[in-house]
């Protein structure tokens, strides 16, 4: 089963199909949970505790045996060790249950079971669903009982079992979700669902490739294709059925370009972003040529994984067809809005790459450029290098370019993409009636186009940073509303490295849970390695963990492949914490103004740098922080702050409180709990 893993957000209640009367909430699928009915957590520290809780949830209402029990989470000592142990583990269970309020736990002689009609659990709401309305399917967030993998080899071949056959329910329903279906975008939802649970799923993919061809997107629709041959050949290593070769045969009869160039997007389908080429770098003096050629298919590869660029395959040779002059028809020949140029030189040992961005819309306006400089390291090394941080800094080039573009109404792209174009540069500025306007726009967005997993994971961040600006009443309503979207961005999309890594944030900085955000932010560097968002966050969370040398390794990495880049007043947080924490204050209240400067509305900046000026003792300069801060933050206080604090280990939490209490930041009362469901 190759289900999406994230986490659900903070709820204001327990979901629709709980047993009346439950007074347990058990999450097994995913990192495993357990709330009492006012939402404490009551999950055992243990993991055999764990894998005894997760064991009799699974078999409810009926109870399992001691001797079985035994046998599965002790199967290598006597029995009378192995009993012994399960005593000791039940009397965990039970007080760890405690809280709850009532006794769930049946314990008898020869048995462990949960009282029927006192427990709800995600499966069994999952295994009484039959019917293609399978609504349900929403609980699916990972793996069953993931990451009690290892409690006991008997146990692991029991839990290896029970997750073939709950594969083999879901798959069933969500294939019923899909049949039901008759609109594209209903179809694309319901296809990627299923391909979230069987990613070798055939009838899946065919799905998927129809869909899209319905909505006027063949491009996609020969790239789901791709992506179906690859699932299968890692899976089952098979290829395509005849049915599946047969509608691949199909879309390419139908198209007026050929598969190569389709692949990459079709010109006259819907597309998501900016059309960009390519083209091989021009040699200057005695380099190679296929140097320059060599690197710009580097660049090309790694530009295809951004899913907000339409990436456009260009001859590999086009200097003889005259593509390389310097004249627009010229350029505009190759069917792009945009592309990547530039110049290979050596001097000595020494190679100079000149890169640079034109829009031809804009009479061939140059947007971006950069320069690398390279000391005869390996030619392979140089090609890796240059199409990492082209990759990394050109996504965020091209989303300013296109947001301006939108805003003035010059934008080619679809009414959807237009409006998310339009409403993250404004999201992103902070500035608080701007900001509104943004989240009107990407809500129309949205409207438009309700399965794009983009729009999603951009609402999602919104409401957190509506939540960490403290721009709403009711906090918990919006943290709430951000993992619902996060988490719907990942079931119709669990491949899209930004999507991975906003979800990530939300998990780490809302949700104060960065341990679980480390594997969604491996998964979409995974998917995308150039992707200097998801490296900074990546950093922060382990900054969250008090892992202060792994945090720095990231942050790096993240400043190698966008040392410029446009939301760097955002993703420098983790530098100016690492900092404060390490009480290198200097250093955090000047990596803080930096910060600031280039994102003045950033209320979490302002936060550090005016906790570091405290312990700094510079009063006066902190009273000017303070005072942006409480415009931005109206009621800011020591006491909010540590109540929202993301930070995991206590003394943390304790330094920034002293150093925001050192600056002069009024100690107030804690935050209220703002649980008004009310939306935004």
């Amino acid at each position: 089963m190759d289900v999406a893993t994230f986490h659900r957000p903070e709820t204001l209640a327990w979901p629709q199909g709980t047993a009346r009367g439950a007074l347990l909430r058990l999450r097994l699928v995913g990192a495993m949970e357990a709330e009492n009915s006012s939402g404490a957590s009551v999950l055992p520290p243990g993991r055999k505790t764990r894998a005894l809780l997760g064991v009799v949830a699974l078999a409810a209402p009926r109870p399992v045996s001691r001797a079985k029990l035994a046998d599965l989470l002790w199967g290598r000592r006597p029995e009378l060790q192995a009993r012994a142990s399960l005593r000791q583990e039940i009397h965990r269970l039970a007080d760890a249950l405690a809280p709850v309020g009532a006794d769930v736990l049946q314990v008898r002689r020869d048995h462990v079971g949960l009282w029927p009609g006192l427990v709800w659990t995600d499966v069994g709401e999952l295994r009484e669903a039959s019917g293609p309305d399978a609504s349900s399917l929403a609980l699916l967030t990972g793996t069953l009982l993931d990451g009690l993998d290892g409690a006991d080899p008997a146990f692991d071949d029991w839990l290896r079992v029970e997750r073939e056959r709950f594969g083999d329910h879901v798959r069933g329903l969500a294939e019923l979700q899909l049949g039901a279906q008759v609109e594209p975008e209903a179809t694309i939802a319901a296809a990627k669902q299923l391909l979230a649970i069987d990613r070798a799923h055939e009838g899946g993919w065919r799905a998927l490739m129809r869909a899209y061809v319905a909505r006027g997107e063949r491009g996609m629709a020969i790239e789901a294709y791709e992506r179906c041959r690859v699932a299968l050949s890692a899976v089952r290593d098979a290829s395509p059925s005849a049915e599946t070769e047969a509608l691949l045969a199909e879309l390419q009869r139908s198209s007026s370009h050929s598969a190569r160039s389709i692949h990459f997007g079709s010109a006259h389908g819907r597309q998501a972003g900016p059309r960009i080429g390519v083209l091989p770098l021009t040699p200057i003096g005695s380099v190679d040529p296929e140097l320059g050629i060599g690197i710009a298919e580097e660049i090309t590869g790694a530009l295809a994984r951004l899913r907000s660029l339409c990436v456009v395959a260009c001859p590999p040779r086009p200097h003889a067809s005259g593509l390389l002059g310097g004249d627009l028809p010229s350029r505009r020949a190759l069917g792009v809005d945009l592309v990547l140029e530039g110049t290979v030189q050596r001097g000595g040992k020494n190679l100079r790459v000149l890169l640079r961005l034109l829009d031809l819309r804009a009479g061939d306006q140059v947007i971006w450029t950069r320069r690398f400089d390279d000391q005869g390291n390996n030619p392979l090394d140089l090609q890796d290098e240059i199409a990492a941080s082209a990759a990394a800094e050109l996504e965020g080039v091209v989303m300013l370019l296109e947001g301006r573009r939108a805003a003035l109404g010059n934008s080619a792209i679809q009414p959807a993409s237009e409006l998310l174009a339009r409403a993250l540069p404004m999201m992103l500025r902070l500035e608080r009636n701007q900001f509104h306007e943004a989240g009107r726009l990407i809500a129309k967005a949205l409207e438009l186009e309700p399965a794009s997993a983009s729009a999603l994971a951009w609402h999602a961040l919104w409401h957190a940073l509506l939540v960490g600006q403290n721009w709403t009443q009711y906090p918990i309503a919006a943290a709430a509303r951000a993992g619902a979207l996060a988490e719907r961005a990942i079931r119709i999309d669990p491949t899209d490295a930004r999507v991975l890594a906003i979800a990530g944030q939300i998990r780490a900085g809302l949700r104060h849970r960065p341990r679980e955000a480390l594997v969604l932010y491996e998964r979409a560097l995974a998917r995308n390695p150039n992707l200097a968002m998801a490296w900074a966050l990546f950093g922060l969370a382990h900054v969250y963990l008090g892992e202060f040398d792994e945090a720095e390794r990231q942050l790096d990495r993240y400043k190698m492949l966008s040392p410029l880049d446009p939301q760097a007043g955002f993703l420098d947080l983790g530098f100016v914490a690492t900092s404060l924490l390490r009480h290198n204050h200097a250093r955090a209240s000047i990596l803080g103004r930096q910060a600031s400067e280039l994102n003045p509305g950033f209320c979490e900046a302002l936060k550090l740098t005016l906790a570091a000026l405290g312990h700094l003792g510079r009063r006066q300069e902190a009273a000017l922080v303070m005072r942006r801060l409480l415009a931005i933050s109206p009621g800011f206080t020591v006491a909010r702050a540590v109540a929202t604090s993301p930070f995991v280990r206590p003394p943390d939490t304790d330094h920034i409180a002293a150093g925001l209490r050192l600056a002069g930041v009024p100690m107030g009362e804690r935050a209220a709990s703002g649980q008004n469901p009310a939306s935004e």
